[in-house]
């Protein structure tokens, strides 16, 4: 599963830089700084937490949401009781479920990451998988396609993936998240969905970097 995360970078980002990057109106002084657990999701139990940026009126803010959109599944043991899930990672962009978010552009959301991971198919000598980080070299800080929804426990969100390209479907033949290009941000967040429904697709892969799987 993709997870966004500040690996190889600072552990605080100052807010004119996240500012700079997303075109966000600056709710801090422009030189305090976000710690890790205000923008990417922290900690190892749910609920995590991260910033996502949404657009408000004419201008983008950050707003801390839950990541995982609750659903309702049928139990495999009994289908007539109903599961909720938290869907982190969407894929099937077909279900009415999130196609409401999708067309509706004030249900759209960048989702800031500094890389992602996955892990490899096969187990290592050590009976794990390894596991493989990816990013964008030229891009420090980018943003995957996201959507968002209010609930009982207040906003949350997951983000979009795709088919996998050349670097990722060796290591992750399922899915990537979609990373969009900076210019495509506004596109994203205030567009038509027949206008960017395009951009649900693989980011080139001559434009990324994965790392030696880690133990």
């Amino acid at each position: 599963m993709p997870r966004a995360t500040t690996r190889g970078s600072p552990d605080a980002y100052k807010q004119a830089e996240v500012a700079a990057t997303f075109g966000i109106r600056a709710p801090y002084e422009i030189d305090e700084t976000f710690p890790t657990g205000d923008i990417f999701p922290t900690g190892t139990k749910t609920p995590f937490y991260g910033a996502v940026v949404v657009q408000d009126g004419t201008d983008r803010r950050l707003e801390s949401m839950e990541w995982g959109v609750p659903t309702q599944i049928p139990s495999k043991r009994d289908p007539g009781v109903k599961l909720t899930k938290y869907v982190t990672n969407v894929r099937n962009l077909q279900s009415t479920f999130w196609r409401s978010m999708l067309t509706t552009p004030a249900r759209r959301c960048l989702v800031p990451v500094t890389s992602f991971s996955e892990y490899g198919l096969k187990p290592g000598e050590d009976g794990k998988k390894p596991l493989h980080w990816f990013d964008v070299p030229s891009r420090p800080l980018f943003a995957f396609a996201g959507i968002w929804r209010p609930t009982e426990r207040g906003n949350a969100y997951g983000f979009l993936t795709t088919e996998p390209n050349a670097i990722v479907a060796p290591i992750h033949p399922k899915a990537m998240p979609v990373i969009l290009h900076d210019d495509d941000y506004g596109r994203w967040l205030t567009g038509a969905w027949d206008d960017v429904k395009e951009l649900v697709s693989p980011y080139p892969s001559q434009l990324m970097r994965v790392d030696q799987p880690v133990d």
